[in-house]
């Protein structure tokens, strides 16, 4: 009986079983084990992971750079899932295909999967306010996040031919060098300032939770890529006048970091709030942190929630911000927004402009598909009805 027929059987699609199975490996080596698997079917003998390696038969080529293509296409798949799964969920994804970051600082994640969520298990607030005492939240999580990534798979699967694999084969090859995608380099980024903050975001996902037409709670993640060596943190924009007193800022370190205030480069430099890394980072390496900001200002109507990008710039299609309205107070337009003046940003679009995005019942998102350049801002703007 072949692979496929069995998991049918057990009510399983195959992908998920294939994707379950390379979790599952204790060796590490999953670019090795599908180009195993690659070699098996040309040789007529199919495996559980045949469903995942042979619609890259298409493209022509090794079964090492077919490897890359499939470990590429799982490794973005991850990536862009990070902006509709709970955070629990995406974790857990980077914990069973120890994709970067590590919890707490470490080098590297365990070798069985059970010990790797426990790994997850240890970061503060992930799992609610306490250690979980059992695997139950970390093995639900999973299950919902490998249906989810199990689809998006699938669906890629049945419409990935041909060349449309090699940028796949790049991301798989970066991946396997040990950096993610976007981190290679900002090769057609405009120049950054010379005060920008050295790194690089591979991905960068905003939730903002309104009340009334208040931007009440702001959570950030992000992923960033060091463009010095020694970079110990991230600076936060903290409110005018703020004295130096972390109780008085209205920003929270929730995972992978802690709140700091630092004093200025320059005597009478205001002090700068900074979200300090566990570890210093080496050029060009990975980290992944989380914040919450509160709006300091709760009585002021927002008109748009904006990144601006003091930084190198943020990788295409790495930018998704998520805005949830208020049910009692929903605008009556809303719209994304990239590289205008505030003037323009408050421009309502044309009907049928692709930029105007369907309120509906409350939730509104945007991925920014293009580059996100140094110096600019890139937002979701509304218009509220008048009273």
């Amino acid at each position: 009986m072949t692979a496929q027929p069995d998991c049918e059987r057990l009510g399983r699609s195959p992908e998920k079983a294939a994707l379950g199975l390379l979790a599952r490996r204790q060796d590490g080596d999953l670019l090795g084990t599908l180009r195993r698997a690659i070699e098996s079917s040309v040789r007529g003998s199919p495996t559980v992971l045949t469903c995942l390696v042979d619609p890259t038969a298409s493209l022509a080529a090794t079964p090492e750079v077919r490897a890359l293509a499939i470990w590429g296409l799982i490794v973005d798949r991850i990536g862009r899932l990070g902006s509709v799964l709970e955070p629990r969920e995406h974790f857990t994804l980077l914990a069973a295909f120890r994709l970067p970051p590590v919890p707490d600082g470490g080098a590297t994640w365990a070798p069985t999967l059970q010990e790797r969520f426990r790994q997850l298990a240890k970061v503060r607030g992930l799992f609610g306010s306490r250690e979980p005492l059992s695997d139950t939240p970390m093995n639900r999580a999973w299950g919902s996040a490998l249906g989810t990534l199990c689809d998006a798979v699938a669906r890629d699967l049945a419409r990935l031919e041909g060349e449309a694999w090699l940028p796949y084969v790049e991301i798989g090859r970066s991946a396997a060098e040990g950096t993610m995608p976007g981190t290679g380099s900002a090769e057609g980024f405009r120049a950054p300032s010379e005060g920008a903050q050295p790194v690089f975001v591979e991905q960068m996902v905003v939730t903002v939770v309104m009340d009334r037409r208040t931007a009440l709670r702001r959570f950030t993640k992000r992923v960033v890529v060091a463009r010095e060596d020694g970079l110990d943190g991230y600076d936060v924009h903290a409110v005018i006048g703020w004295s130096g007193n972390l109780s008085d800022l209205p920003v929270k370190a929730l995972w992978n970091c802690r709140l700091v205030a630092l004093p200025g480069e320059h005597p009478g430099d205001p002090v700068v709030p900074r979200l300090r890394f566990r570890r210093r980072l080496r050029l060009n390496e990975s980290y992944g942190f989380a914040s919450e900001a509160v709006d300091e200002r709760p009585h002021e109507e927002r008109q748009w929630i904006g990144v601006a990008i003091d930084h190198h710039g943020v990788a295409p299609g790495k930018l998704t911000i998520r805005v949830n309205f208020d049910e009692e107070c929903l605008p009556e337009a809303c719209w994304w927004y990239a590289e205008q003046l505030e003037v323009e940003r408050l421009r309502r679009p044309p009907a049928g402009d692709p930029r105007l995005l369907d309120v509906g019942d409350g939730f509104v998102q945007h991925t920014f598909e293009g580059p996100c350049h140094p110096r600019e801002e890139y937002g979701i703007a509304f218009r509220w009805p008048r009273t």
